[in-house]
């Protein structure tokens, strides 16, 4: 089996689908890997290092994608208008793996299946206990939450925790993280650990307990009857009109006595659900911080900027873009293990070669094109 790592070639992407730690497992399965040169400089990792690990280095990346059996990438591939066909460069038959973000880019998708490859979602991972540790929003999640609060940390003008001196007492920041998944809860983490008073709030009745184990302060309207606000998936999931009108006015309470505002909430297949409003951030106070971690799929902030730092009255709405690309070593490190135990299970033990069962609820709930067509139940509208 012939493994391609290619280079990221979309804007602001600075993390690699594999590092010498997961290319040499992948010799060890029996793989033969190339990389791109280059592929890995932007996340600290050097093409000596792969070259180490037993990788082959290729420069052309139109002979490294056209003779690979798997594709490895982070993004989606580029196709046909885009400064490189990546898609047209592959092989029928070929196996991808790589966030597709169909939602966003249906027509890469469509691409996919019409170049007759078996493309795999890796942000369509079920969440099974099986599959935790090929989940990639998850650990891609956990690193945006950290760094975040360090981003707010950046922008805000005085310290986080309290702090006694012969001069006075600097009070402690106040900072409300809204969205209480594995982004929220590694904020909450991070900003009790630097000593801010935090708080927090989530539509998932059930992680109230997640967040006091933190150390933070929940805060929550009565839920509607029978409703946990949560997908089957354990997703947040929209809620009602009357839910979402009482939540706001809570949150609009909230907001006006915080230094520092995170927010986190994503829905899937469906625009960032907007939860703070241009009054809400009008009722901050100067020098106050809002972080925008849905800024990419509309954000979740009106006003907030994809890939700027706007300053509205005096309240900063940072919109950072890829915000686990800004910690590109680590973010490459637990994406390519993610992916190394994705594709493991699937390789043949005597041949080497990729065995896919499709009774395998972790293969029929990632594959979104398979033999010419898009399969994926949630992409039948494509």
């Amino acid at each position: 089996m012939k493994i391609a790592i290619p280079r990221e070639r979309r804007a602001n992407e600075t993390r690699v689908a594999a590092t010498p730690d997961t290319v040499k497992k992948f010799v060890q399965l029996g793989a033969d890997v190339s990389v791109e040169a280059g592929a890995g400089l932007t996340a600290s990792i050097s093409d000596a290092a792969y070259a180490d690990a037993g990788a082959t280095i290729v420069a052309d990346a139109s002979s490294l994608l056209g003779a690979a059996d798997l594709v490895l990438k982070v993004q989606r591939p580029m196709h046909a208008g885009d400064e490189f066909d990546e898609i047209g460069a592959m092989k029928k038959g070929a196996v991808l793996a790589c966030v597709m973000s169909p939602f966003n880019d249906p027509d890469t998708t469509k691409a996919c299946a019409a170049a007759g490859i078996l493309a795999f979602g890796m942000e369509f991972m079920p969440r099974i206990t099986r599959a935790q540790s090929m989940d990639v929003l998850s650990s891609q999640s956990n690193l945006a939450g950290y760094k975040a609060v360090l981003d707010a940390a950046n922008c805000y003008g005085r310290v986080f925790p309290m702090m006694m001196t012969a001069a006075g007492t600097v009070a402690p920041a106040r900072v409300f993280v809204m969205g209480a998944g594995v982004a929220g809860l590694q904020a909450i983490a991070t900003a009790k650990r630097l000593g801010a008073i935090v708080s927090a709030t989530d539509v998932r009745a059930a992680t109230k307990e997640q967040v006091e184990s933190l150390g933070g302060k929940f805060v929550m309207v009565e839920m509607d009857d029978d409703d946990s606000g949560e997908t089957a998936g354990g997703y947040a999931k929209e809620m009602s009109d009357d839910f979402k009108k009482r939540q706001a006015e809570l949150v609009a309470k909230t907001i006006s006595s915080q230094d520092i505002v995170i927010t986190t909430a994503l829905i899937p297949g469906r625009p960032a659900p907007k939860l703070i409003s241009a009054e809400m951030v009008a009722s901050m106070k100067p020098g106050s911080v809002i972080v925008d971690l849905a800024v990419e799929q509309g954000g979740n902030v009106e006003g907030s900027k994809a890939g700027e730092v706007v300053v509205v009255n005096g309240v900063s709405i940072v919109g950072h873009l890829n915000v686990p690309g800004r910690l590109a070593t680590d973010a490459s490190a637990l994406y390519a293990k993610n992916l190394l135990n994705f594709i493991t299970p699937m390789v043949d033990a005597e041949s080497g070669d990729l065995a896919i069962d499709w009774d395998d609820e972790i293969i029929t709930g990632t594959a979104l094109t398979h033999d010419g067509k898009v399969v994926h139940e949630a992409l039948s509208s494509l």
